[in-house]
């Protein structure tokens, strides 16, 4: 029980969906009552499986009992889902035909009116207005409005029922001809209750030769294909309310798809000029008791003018009044539309594509401008900004070189100088990312970093040092091409006042100037292999930070005078490990403490 109403609110639901989908206006013009609606069901699967080609529906068929009552038949190939029918068939008497519904279900078996084997259920349907239904007999109006409105609101109700009642009006002969009628429906076929072809329009004579053939019967050149059923005219006039597709054995030109009150609806294209089928394709079948014959009206089943073309036929070939004309012309618009949306959505997938690759470029782009200046400063020069010269009343600059350069230069190979300085460079380079200080440049063998600038840090005389003595740890670990032993290096260093800035349009270099650059390369040129030079201003800096020194006096230094210099030994506050950066928490190096307003005190940590 549980699960025949959740399947029964199932259905309901199904029907509200495809209202909300768009598909409410199409719905109710599919017929005036529920046996004209549901007659028209398999027409509506049939046009919308153009468009979703793994499009499976059921199939629906009414019969009505020569006692009146109405009998629905559920064919599907999914065994199971007949209890949602009864949800949608009460939704759509309620909203469109203001009706109540219930329907019992008669029988189940594998239905033998159809080929395949489909699932065959056959339902009783007991339909109630809940207000009058005009198209009753008048005897059951008049009843359902003297119970509702009383009588003299009911005779009149009649009255009008009567006087707007329409009547056909049928001529006593047909005014037209055979030869007119077989040209202006060319594509046509009569048939007799023994499936004998009585008539034929003329094109289908000429698309699929022998039917003109005397005693030529429809199933000796026809398959039906949709709906599936056998091949008789018991079968046929069962289903006549469905939309029927017959084949072409063989031998046949093209393909066709027509209904049997005169209209196709789309075509295939064929295989080949020789082995193409016709396809004739119907809305109703339309059964002639005077004659015992069975009318069938067809036209190409064509999509679009390549199918036109394919099959060798011309717009000429269809009949004037035939829609087929349209609907070709049409659905080649529609087809070309869908082109240039699918050209479209191809280009935007392209441009998606160029632009993540514009995206790699531009991140590999901006990765070498940051290496080359100061993150901040390249971001204002992609903008277009200038960028102006900056004052720093205080930094460490440092200064390198290799010991006896020259001498391995002259006698090595070039590329053995390459090898040696980029190994070395590239431990230097991480070492600053360790340190956090800033590579301004390399000059041969010439290697200048400076911290605190360009963003101001109260450690960076530790940040420098801490390089510094890196920097010797990591030239040890460099090979020279000439004696195979370890290189050494001078290093010295000077704090003071800078001035930084951008200078040269192509390849813009971020320079210091000032006379702190000068003594921190005098440092450097006047130091000793393998140690660190510092001045006397460094060494006040870094005193009282764990930095164990020795003085060395006062010195000579070219175009400064004498000056007392120092060397740096170590830091007896930080591991080889954490200087080299080989252990986690490197930010650890410099914690920054700041005391009163006249000065700040630079500390380390273990």
């Amino acid at each position: 029980m549980n699960i025949y109403l959740s399947t029964f609110l199932f259905g309901e639901h199904f029907f509200i969906f495809c209202k909300k989908a768009g598909y409410d206006t199409m719905l109710r013009t599919l017929g005036g009552n529920l046996i004209e609606f549901i007659g028209n069901l398999d027409a509506l699967h049939s046009f919308l499986a153009l468009s979703y080609q793994e499009m499976n529906a059921p199939s629906f068929r009414v019969e009505m009992t020569d006692d009146g009552k109405m009998l629905l038949h559920y064919y599907s190939d999914r065994k199971g889902l007949h209890h949602i029918v009864p949800g949608i068939m009460e939704a759509v008497a309620r909203e469109f035909f203001d009706s109540k519904v219930t329907m019992v279900v008669l029988n189940q078996s594998e239905e033998d009116e159809r080929t395949g084997k489909k699932e065959h259920i056959v339902f009783l349907v007991n339909q109630v207005p809940t207000s009058p239904d005009l198209d009753q007999p008048p005897e059951l109006i008049l009843e359902s409005l003297l119970a509702a409105v009383g009588p003299t609101v009911a005779i009149w109700v009649c009255l009008i029922y009567v006087l707007d009642t329409f009547t056909p009006c049928y001529p006593e002969k047909l005014w037209m001809d055979e030869m007119a009628f077989c040209i202006a429906f060319p594509f046509h076929v009569i048939f007799d209750k023994d499936l004998k072809i009585r008539q034929t329009g003329v094109n289908i004579q000429k698309f699929v030769p022998g039917l003109q053939a005397k005693d030529a019967t429809l199933d000796q050149h026809f398959t039906i294909t949709h709906p599936q059923v056998t091949f008789t005219i018991k079968s046929i006039r069962k289903f006549i309310n469905s939309q029927f597709v017959l084949k072409s054995h063989k031998q046949s030109r093209l393909k066709l798809r027509g209904d049997p009150q005169g209209r196709f609806r789309n075509t295939q294209p064929t295989d080949s000029a020789q082995s193409s089928v016709l396809v004739l394709s119907a809305g109703q079948m339309l059964w002639m008791d005077s004659l015992g014959c069975m009318l069938y009206l067809c036209s190409p089943k064509l999509r679009s003018l390549r199918e036109l073309q394919d099959v060798g036929l011309h717009l000429a070939d269809l009949a004037q009044h035939d829609v087929t004309r349209d609907l070709v012309l049409l659905n080649q618009q529609r087809l070309a539309e869908m082109e240039l949306t699918n050209q479209l959505e191809k280009k935007k997938e392209e441009l998606r594509i160029l632009s993540q690759h514009l995206e790699a470029e531009k991140q590999k782009t901006e990765t070498l401008l940051y290496a080359m200046l100061p993150r901040h400063i390249a971001n204002q020069l992609k903008d277009g900004k200038s960028v102006e010269a900056g004052e720093f009343e205080v930094c460490t600059i440092l200064f390198s070189d290799v010991v006896t350069f020259t001498n391995i230069c002259a006698s090595c190979e070039p590329i053995a100088v390459v090898h040696m300085l980029n190994s070395m460079y590239s431990k230097f380079d991480q070492l600053t990312s360790v340190h956090d200080v800033y590579k301004v440049e390399t000059i041969g063998d010439a290697y200048m970093v400076v911290g605190g600038v360009p963003v101001p840090t109260q450690t960076h005389a530790h940040r420098v040092a801490n390089f510094a003595l890196g920097m010797r740890i990591a030239a040890r670990e460099v090979t020279n091409p000439v004696t195979g032993e370890p290189i050494q290096i001078r290093v010295g260093l000077h704090t003071g006042p800078v001035l930084a800035g951008v200078v040269g349009l192509k390849m813009p270099r971020y320079c210091l100037f000032g006379d702190t650059v000068n003594t921190a390369s005098r440092m450097e040129s006047h130091g000793l292999p393998d140690h660190i030079h510092l001045s006397a201003t460094t060494h006040s800096e870094l005193k009282g930070g764990g930095f164990t020194f020795q003085q060395r006096g006062q010195i000579e230094v070219k175009g400064k005078g004498h000056m007392t210099t120092y060397f740096l030994l170590r830091n007896l506050l930080a591991s080889e490990e954490s200087i080299m950066g080989s252990k986690d928490g490197q930010s650890s190096l410099y914690r920054e403490r700041c005391h009163d307003h006249n000065d700040s005190v630079l500390t380390e940590s273990s």
